[in-house]
């Protein structure tokens, strides 16, 4: 989730505390893995919604965004021009929808925070583009996480590598720090200025979120449900999300549970 609560400093986790945001990191995971099942031409968003609700109350986890100032569902569900928040709703998915499910967990008090883009059907070659654009800007992202680097070379490189192609970098939404809290420190901007920002350290917890649009950068929120962000101009927008911990090697995806990147 992109939004973010202020917070005094940058909260480094103790190795108990880092198991229990693994464990829930991991249920996040577990639970887009779930609901990838289920995302076909004709169901709702509410359903999926669903489907993340009981499997995630099933493990005895909690959903982070429901209620959360105000949130009313247990996911962010945002279907084609919704760069975010997206509210589940009687909405049928189409084919060729692209859809993105971000999913936060509480596991005994620690948070995990996950999103994906999925495909309804077959869709557009322009689509399909999007997304995996988006999915390689998070991983050059998360190539950044090494202890010793700024947290602005991990915008730096996102916003450098998706206008390579013609795309905008949403700057509005940021991804954030979580463990403990839902939104921590840092503030993790995907578009940002080289070497800029605090130093990554050992034992940081945050996540990158970068949220790619097709056309312009800007985003408009719905005046009726004041959550859910379109883009200004009505083309498609993409955004994949992992939790990350810094570490002294190489950074560990705590939510990747498609063994998609090495772990330290």
């Amino acid at each position: 989730m992109a939004f973010r609560d202020k917070g005094s400093k940058i909260i480094i986790k103790t190795p108990e505390q880092i198991e229990g945001i693994r464990k829930s990191s991991v249920l996040a995971g577990q639970t887009l893995q779930v609901v990838k099942e289920y995302i076909k031409p004709g169901v709702t968003t509410e359903f999926l919604n669903k489907i993340c609700a009981d499997f995630i109350r099933d493990n005895k986890a909690i959903a982070a965004t429901l209620g959360y100032n105000g949130y009313p569902k247990e996911t962010c569900i945002s279907v084609n021009d919704v760069v975010c928040h997206g509210i589940p709703s009687l909405y049928e998915l189409r084919e060729s929808d692209i859809v993105n499910v971000d999913v936060t967990t509480i596991l005994n008090g620690y948070y995990g925070d996950t999103s994906k883009m999925f495909a309804v059907g077959q869709i557009t070659e322009h689509a399909q583009k999007l997304i995996d654009v988006t999915k390689e800007c998070l991983r050059i992202g998360i190539k950044q996480c090494y202890s010793g680097n700024r947290v602005g070379n991990i915008g730096y490189e996102i916003n450098k590598y998706a206008t390579s192609f013609g795309y905008s970098v949403v700057y509005e939404f940021c991804g954030h720090g979580v463990g403990l809290r839902f939104h921590e420190e840092p503030e993790i901007c995907h578009v940002d200025e080289k070497n800029n920002g605090p130093q990554l350290a050992p034992g940081m917890t945050f996540t990158i979120e970068p949220m790619i649009n097709a056309g312009k950068a800007r985003t408009k929120i719905d005046k009726k449900d004041k959550w859910t962000a379109r883009t200004i101009d009505g083309k498609l927008s993409a955004q994949f999300e992992h939790t990350i911990l810094v570490t002294q090697t190489i950074p560990d995806v705590l939510t990747d549970v498609d063994g998609e990147y090495p772990k330290p």
